[in-house]
């Protein structure tokens, strides 16, 4: 472990300084609440008055997160799904969490403040934090190293210097980068001249200031790979893997062959030390890029003007949509008091499937006399062998179609495959419609009695999808005008019987 000792006056001043901008800065207040808290329930402190999994409770990514690693490949002995984060405390136990809490707050009160502007450089030294927490998530779930949770959360500490420096004092890291260009060196090689400290005695100093628990602190310092044959202590392959993944992250961030190649070269000096063949940490650093790719905001890696790009081509997507619909229900409205109910239910499946770009639109009709919802009109893919295959019984059944049914309201299912989802979609849909990862239900009832419905869904070849509540709203319109046709008929039929002479 670095020696805090050995830091000189220059070194003193610039912690002083440190502690003071954090000071002025809040000191993190909410980063500092949850250590409180989280270190409580590690030492069993207060057990009254303080409980984990109230602690994780509070915070939906902290809980989404540990259900997720309750839930991996890495827990996979205890079975059965973990749903509860009460479970998830007694799978992982209170350390394990602690350690996973720490890290995630640590970055997320970090990050909280930094956006665009002066706090770029921070933001990016915070990316690169997570980024290296993947890698060693990664890479512990193929090791099945029982410390692999605390390696985690040591890794996106490993530069804690960097990015207590970043966020706090960005006029000091401009200086560092000044003078390691005119060197041609790093930071890392100024920082002990210009600071007095090097950026490992910086993070560390951090980490003890905020009384983190001593093993993580270990787990923090820079281990270099040992001489062939030397002991490993489990301590030194958490700090193993934190320095390498810290490292790799580095080499990662910018997406090119020169980062490819030193990560490369980090996979065969660490292979022994993490005693993971070199092949095989180069698959889980490949997966981490993936997750990393998805997880990360500004990282080259991540594609960032590509999913900007993306995501406003989406949006002019949804915009032209939305026009769409719109037409269709002015067509609609046009025709309400001439059309008959089944030609107004054409208009409408022709205007959701074009203005939310179904992959299949389908409209069900109730035949009271033989007791079924049946498939009548399709469009989009095999659309025509669909139709016949497509009826079910209207007696009720827990099922999503029938509660839309019987609430008469609009429902959205944005993920049709989710495991616990499936005891909710009836046996036709899985036999049918079963490649639909989206789908909407739009009842069609009048008098208080469901007539039929539409539905249409998503294949996998369109992107993850939320209805906004101006599509819930035309989609709503455009239901009432189908209902609005029916009762029209209704009502001249029941007058058509009344007025009906009557034979002799």
């Amino acid at each position: 472990m670095t020696d805090l000792e050995v830091i000189g006056e220059q070194g003193e001043k610039t912690l002083a300084k440190l502690w003071e901008c954090t000071r002025r800065r809040g000191d993190m207040p909410g980063f500092a609440k949850a250590i409180t808290s989280i270190l409580g329930a590690m030492r069993g402190e207060d057990d009254q008055a303080f409980n984990m999994t109230s602690t994780v409770l509070s915070d939906p990514v902290l809980t989404q997160k540990v259900l997720r690693l309750a839930n991996s490949s890495m827990y996979s002995a205890f079975g059965q799904h973990v749903n509860t984060v009460s479970k998830a405390v007694v799978v992982l136990g209170t350390d394990a969490i602690g350690h996973l809490a720490l890290g995630l707050k640590l970055i997320e009160e970090m990050g909280a403040d930094t956006a665009d502007g002066e706090a770029t450089v921070a933001h990016i030294e915070m990316e690169k934090a997570v980024l290296a927490g993947i890698v060693a998530q990664q890479i512990a779930t193929a090791a099945h190293n029982p410390r692999g949770e605390e390696a985690v959360v040591c890794s996106m500490l490993h530069t804690l210097g960097r990015m207590m420096l970043t966020f706090y004092m960005p006029e000091r890291w401009l200086e560092l980068q000044r003078r390691a260009d005119d060197d041609g060196t790093s930071i890392e090689a100024v920082a002990p001249d210009m600071l007095g400290l090097s950026m490992e005695q910086l993070g560390h100093a951090a980490a003890l200031h905020w009384r983190l628990p001593a093993q993580l602190v270990d787990g923090m310092r820079r281990m270099d790979p040992p001489e062939e044959g030397a002991a490993i202590e489990p301590a030194d392959w958490v700090a193993g893997l934190s320095t390498m993944s810290a490292m790799c992250a580095e080499s990662l961030w910018h997406d090119d062959a020169v980062g490819a190649a030193e990560v490369q070269a980090l996979t065969e000096s660490y292979s022994s030390l993490l005693g993971m063949e070199a092949d095989n940490l180069m698959i889980a650093i490949e997966q981490a890029k993936v997750v990393a790719a998805n997880d990360l905001t500004i990282a080259p890696l991540s594609r960032p003007a590509e999913r900007r790009a993306k995501a406003q081509a989406q949006n002019r997507q949804r915009a032209a949509g939305n026009k769409i619909l719109l037409s269709g229900l002015a067509d609609m409205r046009d025709v309400l008091d001439t059309a008959s109910p089944g030609q107004m239910v054409q208009i409408a499946l022709e205007t959701i499937y074009k203005g939310l770009e179904f992959s299949r639109a389908i409209a069900f009709v109730r035949n009271r006399r033989e007791s079924l919802y049946a498939a009548r009109i399709c469009f989009g893919n095999d659309s025509r062998e669909l139709l016949a295959a497509m009826s079910f019984d209207d007696a009720y059944e827990p099922n999503v179609f029938h509660a839309s049914l019987n609430s008469d309201r609009v429902i959205f299912i944005e993920n049709a495959r989710d495991a616990k989802f499936a005891a909710k979609l009836p046996q036709w849909w899985k036999t049918s419609l079963s490649e639909a990862h989206s789908f909407v239900i739009i009842p069609l009832s009048y008098n208080g009695q469901a007539a039929g419905f539409l539905y249409g869904d998503w294949d996998d070849t369109f992107p993850p999808i939320q209805l906004s509540p101006t599509e819930f709203s035309l989609l709503n319109d455009i239901r009432m005008m189908v209902v609005r046709a029916a009762e029209r008929r209704h009502k001249q039929e029941t007058v058509a019987t009344i007025t009906a002479p009557t034979r002799a």
